[in-house]
């Protein structure tokens, strides 16, 4: 009788446990994080530059200003992709802006 509720609870704990539906990234979800994830990226190289040039600091300020430049880059291009799959118009006039932005900063150095 114990093996038998033994069995009937591990059965019931497993079956409540295992996932019933597997949630897959859609392909805007992909898009979507890459974007937050180069463009964090690239914030963060940004502020530790900005951090190291307070302290008197130039050490490989150029080569990670060019790094930071090309990952909001790839980020702007996602974003574009996202709005694509989603059938969206992109706002063409801020990604432009932005595109320049990140382009004077890899120019610049």
């Amino acid at each position: 009788m114990k093996k038998l509720i033994f069995a009937s609870f591990f059965i019931l704990l497993t079956i409540s446990i295992s996932p019933n539906q597997i949630f897959a990234e859609t392909p805007l979800d992909v898009y979507m994080n890459d974007f937050y994830s180069k463009s964090n990226q690239a914030s963060k190289i940004l502020k530790e530059i900005e951090t190291d040039l307070k302290e008197g600091s130039r050490k490989n300020v150029c080569s990670r200003q060019r790094e930071a430049a090309r990952l909001g880059l790839l980020a702007n291009k996602s974003l574009i992709k996202a709005f694509k799959v989603a059938g969206t118009e992109p706002p063409i006039e801020a990604i432009k802006s932005s595109q320049n932005r990140w382009e004077s900063i890899l120019n610049d150095c």
